[in-house]
């Protein structure tokens, strides 16, 4: 059984890794940076911290591979757009859906000045 999903891990192209991993490790990046704004907001600052360290854990056990995966396809400037755009991706519909703040119309303008930057960066 395991050995079959490893095969159909590795069937997958290194670009779609590299992006699922990424999303992954963005929703738990997202949790660890902002969460505790809501949920430990009564709490000592100290055990936000250690409770974020404990989530970003997982956000760096998928980050990690992910650029691994990703550096043979992408360069490192194209690897940190990725990034970049997949953490807006993350962000926004966590602080709507999950934080219960407002759509604002910065979202669109910091989204196109995102796609200015893949355009820019992954231009041949």
């Amino acid at each position: 059984m395991m050995a079959k999903l490893s095969e159909i891990i590795v069937s997958i192209p290194p670009v779609w890794r590299t992006v699922f991993l990424l999303v992954c490790s963005n929703c738990f990046m997202t949790f660890a940076w902002y969460a505790h704004l809501k949920n430990m907001a009564g709490k000592p600052w100290i055990l936000a911290a250690l409770v974020s360290w404990g989530v970003a854990l997982f956000e760096y056990l998928l980050q990690v591979p992910a650029n691994r995966i990703g550096y043979g396809s992408f360069s490192l400037a194209q690897l940190k757009i990725l990034q970049e755009v997949i953490a807006l991706s993350v962000f926004v519909p966590f602080s709507i859906f999950y934080m219960k703040q407002g759509i604002k119309l910065d979202f669109l303008w910091a989204a196109l000045c995102l796609c200015g930057a893949v355009f820019f960066m992954f231009r041949k």
